[in-house]
């Protein structure tokens, strides 16, 4: 048997995108940008408990560009993957199996991550970060 003679296995490539292919991949990758991010709230906490100095130089970083992206980023991971992990809990009760519910129920979840974000971070800009 020849390899031209065996059957191909779909790939990527032959799919065409869609909506749901992308959440899919989304709510796993912002599980693991949340882990991450649970292991910098982790060292944020040990340098909170080793003293002043240590925590002033977390502050420093989160108030610099680079922390603030790294916040910005990681809220909207959380926001995204509570978003999609209550459309999956719909489903698990079998609601919206329908393509129109499925494909718009994808979209509120990305549109409502966006917002959920815009809420969170409008609060910290409006309280100047004093809570």
């Amino acid at each position: 048997m020849t390899s031209r003679d065996r059957p191909l296995s779909p790939h990527l490539q032959v799919y065409r995108w869609q909506i749901q292919m992308a959440t899919s991949i989304l709510h796993r990758a912002t599980g693991i940008i949340l882990a991450l991010g649970a292991l910098l709230i982790a060292a944020a906490m040990v340098a909170l408990m080793r003293g002043r100095e240590a925590w002033e130089c977390v502050s420093g970083f989160t108030h610099s560009w680079l922390g603030i992206v790294i916040l910005v980023g990681w809220t909207w991971s959380f926001a995204y993957h509570l978003c999609n992990g209550i459309r999956h809990i719909f489903q698990d009760f079998t609601y919206g199996f329908s393509i129109p519910t499925l494909v718009r129920n994808s979209w509120l979840s990305i549109i409502g991550s966006f917002v959920l974000t815009a809420l969170v971070w409008g609060y910290v800009l409006v309280s100047r970060g004093t809570v």
